[in-house]
């Protein structure tokens, strides 16, 4: 009966995509949602035999149950920018808003959406419910604004593979060729970095052309401000380095006119910076040295919901006192892992002893000078020196060692050196080491090729 349907689902033309726009607003006491509206897109991207998420991602999950036989149609974990902000200082001080949106195939009949956080326990509870009814005169159906989109690479129909949209922001028309080769360039970054190498052949990935009035992006903490097309922007929670846009609606329309399941924003700028948030977009500086790091880096974020394994930089989250097991696939407070245990070879030790001290000398050294050139806004190339000494002296310490490249439970994750624990000495969420995804990192992301594939 599955292979049935699946078989008929493949041969099926996609339904449309629908996507509900909402409010998310509130304090770190407590949160509220409203419905902001409803907007027809163009044909689902997506697999139509993998509507259910069974990775356990995200700080949030919603479903999409039918209204007539409580059958659930669709689900999928995610996290988003008011799920950071939180957790911020700002968010105990004062109420703030954030426009952000969901996207499921357009239903033949009534749906009720409901989406789930977690509790301290790790279980998804219900914090809003809403009634989608597709017939609604309501739902916009307007076509997307007119845009250029066009294929860096395409394998096959969208419903059988992943499907990545590269989002130009900051470039003017006069920068149109640069952004195609900046597309281009940061496509084989990505497709050279393992798991997703092996599974080049499972992509689709297209670009959106999207000229801007004027050249780069806003650099608030520089004095430096652009009205962007997508409104990306550094300095974001007081991070100088932490990119995003915080115009849900701006990006939304405009991706709307290409099939996509994950975003990547690159915004035409030098400075060092970027972002992920799982299932929302990850964004990186097109021409910073460390680019091919920032994005891959980031990327595993936004794809596969990995969690920065580092705890040495400054960050605008504030720790815990207690020490939540995280959803993240690639950090744990357990000290024995069991997480990852069918990964860990026996008589490994755990936890895993490793040259933390060392390390943790290092980095107070580094995060000193980098806080002094950033302080100072000396140019962009002692930033990159800095980080090229870093590099080097880091991979020296950590390529050694009984357990250099093996997986275990290495203290120091999360933001935070203590109770918290990575798979393997090095990692790309690690350092900006030349060493890749761990396997516990790969593992996840190989996970997340599946549900989005035949």
């Amino acid at each position: 009966m599955f292979l049935l349907a699946a078989a008929l689902a493949a041969e099926s033309a996609p339904p449309r995509t629908l996507r509900l726009d909402y409010f998310h607003t509130g304090t770190a006491a407590g949160e509220h949602f409203a419905l902001d509206g409803l907007a027809l897109e163009g044909p689902w991207p997506g697999p139509l035999d993998k509507t259910l998420d069974d990775t356990n991602l995200g700080k949030y999950f919603f479903v999409v149950i039918d209204r007539r036989t409580n059958q659930v149609l669709y689900s999928r974990g995610f996290a988003s920018i008011y799920g950071e902000w939180e957790t911020t200082d700002e968010a105990k001080e004062q109420p703030r808003g954030f426009r952000e949106s969901i996207r499921f195939p357009l239903p033949a009949a009534p749906v009720q959406v409901v989406i789930r956080k977690r509790d301290r326990q790790n279980a998804f509870r219900e914090v809003w419910s809403v009634l989608v009814d597709p017939a609604d005169p309501a739902i916009d159906r307007a076509a997307p604004p007119a845009a250029k989109v066009w294929a860096v690479m395409r394998n096959g129909e969208p419903r059988d593979k992943v499907d990545l949209l590269l989002m130009g922001d900051g470039y003017t028309a006069a920068e149109l060729e640069k952004w195609h080769a900046d597309a281009r360039r940061l496509t084989e970054i990505l497709f050279a970095a393992l798991p997703f190498k092996e599974h080049r052949g499972d992509f689709n990935v297209w670009a959106l052309d999207t000229p801007a009035a004027e050249s780069g992006v806003s650099r608030p903490s520089d004095g430096v401000y652009r009205h962007s097309p997508l409104g990306a922007a550094y300095d974001a929670f007081g991070s100088e380095r932490y990119v995003l846009a915080f115009d849900n609606e701006r990006v939304r329309e405009a991706a709307a006119a290409a099939p996509y399941e994950f975003i990547e924003i690159v915004v035409n700028d030098r400075k060092y910076g970027g972002g992920g948030i799982f299932n929302l977009y990850a964004t990186v500086a097109a021409d910073n040295a460390f680019t091919p790091y920032i994005f891959v880096h980031e990327f595993g974020h936004h794809f596969a919901g990995l969690a920065d394994e580092y705890y040495t930089s400054d960050v605008a989250y504030e720790a815990g006192a207690q020490r939540l097991e995280p959803w993240e696939p690639n950090a744990t407070a357990d000290p024995h892992a069991g997480k990852w245990k069918e990964l860990i070879a026996a008589g490994t030790p755990l936890p895993t002893p490793w040259p933390k001290e060392a390390f943790e000398s290092m980095e107070k050294e580094i995060q000193a000078k980098r806080r002094e050139i950033r302080a100072q806004h000396r140019p962009e190339q002692e930033m990159e020196a800095l980080f090229r000494d870093e590099r080097e002296r880091i991979t020296r310490l950590l390529s050694g060692g009984p357990y250099a490249g093996k997986t275990g439970a290495f203290e120091g994750a999360n933001y935070q050196g203590r109770g918290y624990y990575r798979p393997q000495q090095d990692c790309i969420m690690f350092t900006r080491d030349e060493v890749g995804f761990c396997a516990v990192c790969r593992r996840a992301i190989e996970r997340v090729i599946r549900l989005y594939t035949h």
